[in-house]
C-alpha cells in the first residue's frame, strides 16, 4: 500500500482505525522504565499540591494569544 496515494482524508481515517486498534489494547502495552520514573514523578508531584493543572480551553486560548510559550 502506497500511504501517499491516499487522500489526506483518507489518511486521517487511517490514522485514527490504527490508534483505536492500539487504544482497545492499553493493557498490551508496556512502559519503559524511563517513562514509569516520569509518570510515578508526575503522580507524586500532584499528590503533593493537588493542582490538576489547566483546562485546554484555557491553554489553547493563551497558546492562541501568543502569552504561553510550548518548549
Amino acid at each position: 500500500m502506497n500511504i501517499e496515494k491516499l487522500t489526506v482524508s483518507e489518511r486521517i481515517k487511517l490514522a485514527e482505525a490504527l490508534w483505536d486498534s492500539v487504544a482497545n489494547h492499553e493493557d498490551e502495552i508496556e512502559l519503559t522504565e524511563n517513562q514509569i520514573q516520569v509518570l510515578e514523578a508526575r503522580l507524586s508531584n500532584y499528590q503533593v499540591d493537588k493542582h490538576p493543572g489547566e483546562s485546554w480551553s484555557l491553554i489553547k486560548e493563551l497558546i492562541l494569544a501568543k502569552k504561553w510559550t510550548i518548549y
